[in-house]
């Protein structure tokens, strides 16, 4: 339970980068009305997977370049380096995002997590009694088409109002491009 049960609104944010101010302004300006409650934000950034990061880098060579040149041997690649330079990435997007959040006059908490990240806001969801969820990606036409996304799978999973804003764009350019598709409830 949070340190303030029954006190405090929790919301918690499950997001793929960085907030900008931006986005934490607006995000802070969902919950100005809530006057009767403190809305206490919990922020969650999935660990960046360094193994990931190094296999996609491979991924974007083409098969020329393959048979071009020699391999690479994974003993040169240094996946402890990457996975160190992955952490660090990841705790600097954090403290951002939590400082943009306190810029804008919220409260706000974070971790990072290295569970699957439904998972994750599931388990968080459920700790601090959360009264509902918001998911912040970047747009991912594949994945949303085939319900595959984040917000998909919370849907599916959570039991509380499910928000999907796409980071780095404003309501209105939102509602332009994607109509009013993200904002749903359970």
């Amino acid at each position: 339970m949070s340190e303030n049960a029954g006190e405090d609104y929790d919301v918690v944010l499950l997001i793929e980068q960085a907030l900008s101010e931006q986005d934490a302004a607006q995000v802070h300006s969902l919950h100005e009305g809530l006057v009767d409650q403190g809305v206490v934000y919990h922020v969650l950034l999935p660990l960046e997977d360094a193994a990931a990061r190094i296999e996609s880098a491979m991924g974007s060579l083409t098969a020329g370049d393959m048979l071009a040149s020699p391999t690479i041997p994974m003993s040169e690649v240094d996946l402890d380096a990457v996975r160190k330079d992955c952490e660090d990435r990841t705790d600097s997007e954090l403290k951002q995002t939590l400082d943009a959040l306190t810029k804008s006059g919220a409260v706000a908490r974070g971790q990072v997590v290295t569970d699957p990240p439904i998972d994750a806001l599931a388990a968080k969801v459920a700790e601090v009694d959360g009264r509902e969820a918001i998911i912040l990606t970047r747009p991912h036409v594949v994945a949303e088409f085939f319900h595959l996304d984040w917000t998909s799978k919370a849907r599916r999973k959570l039991g509380v109002p499910i928000l999907h804003l796409l980071e780095h764009e404003t309501f209105d350019e939102q509602s332009e491009a994607y109509g009013e598709e993200g904002i749903t409830g359970l």
